[in-house]
């Protein structure tokens, strides 16, 4: 808040008072102008820039973790006689033991506040008012993840490694709708809710109200979710009901609320925000006397377009019955292709599910899908369908990837020394001079497998210039920011005059063997060791041309020299998808500037 102070001194001339409700404000202001901001290049670096300060204020760090976390953690390992597997006879060996699980630990950690950070920032939270969202984020980093068994959130200790509380978005609605009426003045009815509430349940909401305690309110929304049977989850039976734009959303609401969805909808305000930029919809299937009452499927809309659809699986993903339902629905809506594209691979997930479960051997193809070979498995929710991970962790990895690769044990390469002639794949460390050895025509490259694919590719560049370029984007319908319009029209930016191949080859920044933080310059100079070059700068505008089907929420740069900005800023590149749309954007690229293990990089195969 202090720095916020600061700089509203320095814009403005006027100094903050100190009165922590002025510097709240203050603070909130600055956070507001940020995720309001209309340059979304401008908004995710502030965005991003506000996520690091916060995670490193509240995420534990490994020299604050407790010597009795350690001391609990070999016992664990006695008791279960894992010695042999953990060599912890020295020192040092046991720092690295140490490392290598707080790794894990404070990375669940981070990803859990994460999350919150995303939705408080997302047009999502646009229902919640600044003070609301400043209560609930202060809260949440006071607590821990959700102890079900005694019905609460435990309060943070220092060092802990715990997770921070997971987001219900339904359960959060039910909290804000209540603490915003009270701020109001106006009553809270639980006469809203789908089934009958005992009197001490209701005199418990009262008195955690009456306190704002939103520890106490959110695990007794999260407590009264009450999800659809199991049972009644094959039927499939059922209506689509339309809410129409500007429409009354308590009907919505209403027909939402203790069902267990998890929408946000559930909450009024929401609600009301969502219908005032377009018609929802919702499908509601049969329950035991053959009512259309339980709600399977939301697809909310902004406009005439699909701004997203949910289910009521893992983190809103479609339950595995209803694809065939959505499939039918979305053949109503133009904007359709991408959501039909999740729909498939949500069905094909399901099949090879089946066929896991009833030991059916599953083919080359279901395993270039389950190892996503070819393209990312997307789902509908907010996180990846925890089923990829269920049915590999389940699976002999080396004998897949003789499967997939459709070669012999001894074909895969681990190292540079193993590349011969007839080698079909590479899994390993990337050491110097690696892609001056590895065969043109190799299609599987990986530092790991699955996770550590490295892509290879060509693309044709050159034969336009750049207003020719700008056109084509126009055309194509993707979105420019100002910088990377900036970039196209510097005297920096230069196209071939005769149309070439080139080789390409996208990783991640970790793949180079960085796992923290790291420096432009030193970034490029490790990419060049391995065999590779800077990408010329047209690689960017040809490649967001060519990359029609880019996944949601995936983003990437292009490892080039960079183009300063209208702001005097050096710029290279972006490649991003979002709501908004398929966009060219640009990425700030000083010498200093750091990266991130799992940002994403093209760069240029070196001559031959």
């Amino acid at each position: 808040m202090k720095a916020a102070a600061k700089r509203t001194l320095g814009r403005t001339g006027e100094k903050v008072p100190q009165k922590p409700a002025s510097q709240i404000q203050n603070y909130l202001d600055r956070f507001k102008e940020i995720i309001e901001h209309n340059d979304p290049v401008k908004r995710e670096r502030g965005i991003d820039a506000i996520k690091q300060v916060l995670l490193g204020k509240f995420v534990t760090k490994f020299d604050e973790i407790p010597n009795g976390f350690w001391q609990s953690q070999e016992q664990i390992v006695r008791e279960r006689g894992q010695q042999a597997d953990y060599d912890l006879s020295s020192e040092e060996k046991k720092k690295i033991w140490q490392q290598e699980i707080a790794e894990g630990l404070l990375g669940d950690q981070r990803a859990s506040l994460e999350q919150w950070i995303d939705y408080l920032a997302s047009p999502d939270s646009v229902y919640m008012p600044d003070y609301i969202k400043y209560w609930a984020f202060r809260s949440v980093t006071n607590l821990q993840e959700y102890d079900k068994e005694h019905q609460k959130f435990p309060q943070r200790s220092k060092g802990t490694v715990k997770m921070f509380p997971d987001i219900n978005h339904e359960a959060l609605s039910y909290v804000i709708d209540a603490v915003i009426k009270k701020q109001k003045g106006e009553g809270f009815s639980f006469d809203q809710f789908n089934y009958d509430l005992t009197e001490k349940a209701r005199q418990d909401f009262k008195n955690y109200l009456q306190l704002e305690n939103f520890a106490e309110l959110y695990a007794w929304a999260n407590e009264l979710i009450q999800p659809i049977p199991k049972h009644l989850l094959p039927i499939t039976e059922g209506s689509w009901v339309k809410y129409k734009q500007g429409s009354d959303y308590i009907p919505l609401v209403q027909s939402i609320r203790g069902r267990g969805t998890g929408w946000c909808t559930a909450g009024e305000n929401t609600a009301k925000s969502q219908l005032a930029g377009g018609d929802f919809y919702v499908f509601y299937s049969h329950n035991d006397d053959n009512q259309p009452i339980n709600p399977r499927i939301a697809i909310r809309m902004v406009g005439n377009h699909i701004a997203e659809v949910r289910g009521i699986g893992y983190k809103q993903n479609l339950d595995p019955y209803v694809n065939d339902v959505l499939a039918a629905k979305l053949q109503e809506f133009p904007d359709r292709d991408p959501y039909l594209k999740k729909e498939a691979d949500m069905k094909r997930l399901t099949e090879v599910e089946r066929k896991s479960v009833s030991n059916q051997e599953l083919s080359k193809e279901d395993l270039i899908f389950l190892y996503e070979i070819n393209g990312i498995i997307e789902g509908f929710g907010y996180q990846k369908d925890p089923r990829v991970d269920e049915l590999r962790s389940g699976r002999n990895l080396n004998e897949d990837m003789l499967v997939v690769f459709d070669c012999i044990q001894d074909q895969i390469a681990h190292s540079p020394t193993e590349i011969r002639p007839d080698t079909k794949a590479f899994v390993g460390k990337l050491e110097a001079g690696i892609f001056d050895l590895l065969p043109s025509g190799m299609e599987h490259v990986y530092t790991s497998f699955p996770e550590g694919k490295i892509r290879r590719f060509y693309l044709e560049i050159g034969g336009e210039s750049s207003e020719d370029l700008q056109a084509y984007l126009r055309n194509g319908n993707f979105q420019v920011s100002d910088c990377a319009r900036d970039m196209l029209n510097s005297q920096y930016f230069a196209t071939l005059i005769e149309p070439k191949t080139i080789g390409l080859v996208r990783l991640k920044v970790s793949a180079l063997g960085f796992t923290g933080s790291t420096a432009t310059e030193e970034l490029f100079r490790r990419a060049k060791e391995l065999g590779l070059e800077l990408s010329p700068a047209e690689v960017g505008p040809h490649l967001r041309l060519t990359y029609k089907n880019q996944p949601m929420g995936e983003w990437f740069y292009i490892g080039m020299k960079p183009i300063t900005d209208r702001h005097g800023s050096p710029d290279i590149f972006k490649l991003e998808r979002y709501e908004g749309g398929a966009w060219l954007s640009a990425g700030w690229a000083n010498p200093y500037d750091s990266w991130r293990p799992y940002d994403e990089f093209v760069f240029s195969l070196r001559k031959s």
